[in-house]
């Protein structure tokens, strides 16, 4: 029997109806008909309206309703997301960061937890605190990675802002409302969700304010005035924002959001705060005699790795963090930065490794890619120099492989590249052989072609 076709009144396309939910509103004597996709439009846009209008559904927002059914999902959540389980996870994509692997998940972990009490202990007289995250590092060691594969991950919405973009009330730029308001469309404007999530402020450093411990007696907007603005969201207050994010006057509908349970991370690479640290060591220690460590410039890596794991919240308020603040950042969490070695399998080993993603571009043009040894080493060196960690890595290799994916559509014969630690270091032309038999790509996606 053939699928019939009827034309949607409002989209005007011809809908095969295989079922009575393909087109939910029929009149057969007019012909008059909405599709699902229709409908599901008009939902979204009186969802909005009525967010914008700042009506919410009652029973959604109470502990009976939708929070039951909320609460329930928390449930199930917790069973498949134990710490082990979201390290495990982590591990696939992130090299070396054990440490800041393991306090990520517990806060993860114990964030879902805190959430499933706040609904069984409603009204209850005792609570548990939420446990903020600090996240320090240098540049390209993982920060950002890690907060990128934690939030697909998670069953909770997740939003990140750049904290660089945010300024004080009164001045021109994005006020601190908008981390909430990014939080508010990741959790499908769905305010119960937003109110249990997690945001992370990226670049967090960026608004350190310049005189330190000391008050600047000059106007500090965007530094000083952020953090002030921010210290009220960490704690917990409710926060009001537009839902199209234009400026707030009396007359704008708004949204407003309590913060109590949404779990911040900042992070950020808090250039120069080793020296706080050194400075704070060295004038603990003795000055002089036998067994004083004097640094060399040639374990600058290594020191750097034994100064940031010793941060201290008096370091952070040196650095221009206000006490305030750090006070509500119990969890500091540092990452190390990355040797030869841990590029090398960066480059290798995760899901997502560079050499991977341009072995599978490749694949798709019938063609085999291969990385020398040296070739791999001399890649890992550059991102040394360059000083920019695994953040240069795909840069790097983009360069050499520009000529080569510019060239290889010109055919489709099987063929093999084979890049060279010429090809990295004196920018000599990969080496292009002929294949006997194309590559089957469905086989090959689970074969490493990379010979290290």
């Amino acid at each position: 029997m053939p699928v019939q076709e009827v034309k949607c009144s409002l989209c005007r396309k011809r809908i095969k109806v295989r079922d009575q939910y393909d087109i939910p509103i029929f009149d057969p004597n007019t012909g008059f008909a909405i599709c699902r996709n229709c409908i599901r439009e008009i939902n979204r846009l009186l969802d909005e309206h009525d967010a914008e209008k700042g009506q919410v559904d009652t029973q959604s927002r109470s502990g009976s309703g939708g929070g039951s059914r909320f609460a329930a999902e928390l449930a199930e959540v917790l069973k498949k997301n134990k710490p082990h389980v979201i390290k495990a996870y982590l591990d696939e994509f992130i090299i070396k960061q054990e440490r800041a692997k393991k306090i990520l998940s517990v806060a993860a972990y114990n964030h879902y937890k805190r959430m499933l009490y706040d609904y069984k202990h409603s009204g209850g007289e005792e609570e548990i605190d939420k446990s903020n995250v600090i996240i320090m590092g240098p540049t390209g060691c993982g920060k950002t990675a890690l907060l990128s594969h934690l939030s697909r991950l998670l069953d909770i919405p997740f939003a990140v802002t750049d904290t660089s973009s945010l300024t004080e009330a009164g001045f021109v730029g994005a006020d601190v409302e908008v981390a909430v308001r990014n939080l508010y469309y990741a959790a499908g404007k769905d305010i119960e969700k937003t109110e249990h999530g997690i945001i992370y402020l990226d670049e967090f450093d960026k608004i350190a304010r310049k005189s330190g411990e000391n008050n600047s007696i000059t106007a500090d907007p965007g530094h000083e005035g952020v953090q002030q603005g921010l210290l009220k969201m960490l704690e917990g207050s409710v926060v009001e924002f537009t839902a199209r994010g234009q400026r707030k006057h009396p007359e704008a509908p708004t949204i407003k959001v309590n913060t109590r349970n949404i779990l911040f991370i900042v992070g950020g690479a808090f250039v120069g705060i080793e020296k706080i640290v050194a400075k704070r060591v060295k004038k603990n220690a003795a000055g002089m005699g036998f067994g004083v460590d004097i640094p060399s410039n040639e374990d600058d890596s290594k020191r750097y790795d034994e100064l940031i794991h010793q941060v201290r919240p008096e370091d952070l308020m040196k650095y221009g963090i206000i006490p305030e603040i750090i006070g509500r950042l119990p969890v500091i969490c540092t990452l190390e930065t990355l040797d030869e070695d841990s590029l090398l399998r960066i480059l290798t080993e995760p899901k997502n490794a560079p050499v991977k993603q341009y072995e599978k571009l490749l694949e798709m043009d019938n063609v085999k890619l291969e990385f020398e040894e040296g070739a791999l080493r001399a890649v890992a060196k550059k991102a040394i120099e360059r000083k920019t960690g695994a953040r240069s890595l795909k840069g790097i290799i983009e360069d050499v492989m520009l000529d080569v994916m510019f060239d290889i559509p010109k055919s489709n014969e099987p063929r093999k590249v084979v890049i060279t630690e010429a090809c990295i270091n004196e920018g000599e032309t990969p080496k292009i052989y002929p294949l006997d038999e194309k590559i089957d790509l469905d086989k090959s996606t689970d074969k490493e072609n990379t010979s290290v």
